[in-house]
């Protein structure tokens, strides 16, 4: 049973590799879209703060969700 709490919790926490993916590729295209048109720059920041901390949130989501399997289950 406490293998499985641990690959449970692993897998929540796995929700970090998706948040750091998805806020890269942001950035990417933030970058891409400041230097095609620098004087829209402060929209653009903006609009990629916003979306990085709505995609960091499901991150902490994940860790906490983690933190609970370990700290409650086990």
């Amino acid at each position: 049973m406490s293998s499985l709490i641990a690959i449970g919790a692993a897998v929540a926490v796995l929700t970090g590799i998706g948040a750091g993916i998805g806020i890269g590729i942001a950035t990417g295209k933030a970058m891409d879209a400041i230097a095609r048109q620098p004087e829209a720059e402060s929209k653009i920041s903006k609009s990629l703060l916003l979306g990085c901390a709505l995609a960091e949130a499901t991150a902490i989501y994940g860790f906490v969700i983690g933190l609970l399997i370990i700290f409650f289950l086990a």
